[in-house]
């Protein structure tokens, strides 16, 4: 079940019950995988809400709070140096249906490491939230984007980036900071905000609010794919998971 990752969440996924059995599961090809084809797909527009560098102790929770509230899942790309401390945050985010990936362990550029450095970044991480959680497999989010060929062939892991960026980071400026949500999503949009900021995780709620009313319906990102009929293969990197055309 932790692996499988089933949302039967009312009105959004319940179509996929079996459908998400199909669900990425890296090093484990030879299993029997369902055709998605075979299963009635609930309509879009779906979105996948994701945030970086946490989880923070003082703006995480109130995070979670406000999603739960929605009956909306997202995804966590976690820095290392966060999870001491934190552990209970990592666990509830689990227990709550978010998907949980790696952001490196020192929120270094990916782009400026050798293979050394890489596997300290990246496994040193991914060996931390394996002895945490049940989930034994993590997509990989580099810092900033960036990421060399050489090391994406040693990731080992999809490699997830962004399709809206508000570049919250910058600012304070929720109001600025919703308005780019809005003008830029669309149907398997990738949304990209930080979960250690306040004004961040307000516009975070804002931006579930006003997109759900849109009709928009928000999904992990691996929940994304199996919607779409895609498999994430390892090393390769994603932005969006638009609607077949």
């Amino acid at each position: 079940m932790s692996r499988l990752r089933i949302m039967l969440r009312a009105g959004t996924l319940a179509a996929l019950a079996g459908a998400l059995v199909w669900l990425w599961l890296p090093g484990r090809h030879g299993r029997e995988q369902a055709a998605l084809s075979e299963f009635p797909l609930p309509a879009g527009p779906f979105v996948a809400l994701t945030f970086d560098d946490g989880p923070r102790a003082g703006t995480t929770p109130v995070l979670l709070d406000g999603l739960n509230q929605r009956g909306v899942h997202a995804t966590f790309f976690v820095v290392g140096e966060n999870v001491e401390g934190n552990e209970e945050l990592l666990v509830r985010m689990e227990r709550e249906g978010h998907q949980i990936g790696l952001h490196t362990f020192h929120h270094r550029s990916l782009a400026e490491v050798n293979a050394a450095d890489f596997y300290r970044e990246v496994d040193t991480l991914r060996d931390a939230l394996r002895g945490l959680l049940d989930q034994q497999d993590f997509m990989l989010r580099p810092p900033y984007g960036m990421i060399t060929p050489s090391n994406r062939a040693r990731a080992g892991a999809p490699i997830i980036l962004w399709s809206v960026d508000p570049e919250d980071w910058s600012d304070q400026d929720t109001a600025r900071q919703l308005s780019v949500i809005l003008d830029t999503t669309e149907d398997g949009a990738i949304i990209l905000l930080h979960d250690i900021y306040p004004s961040s995780v307000e516009t975070a709620l804002q931006a579930v609010d006003a997109l759900m009313a849109q009709g928009y319906k928000f999904v992990t990102v691996e929940e994304l794919f199996a919607l779409r009929g895609q498999q994430p293969e390892c090393g390769q990197e994603y932005r969006k998971l638009p609607p077949p055309e």
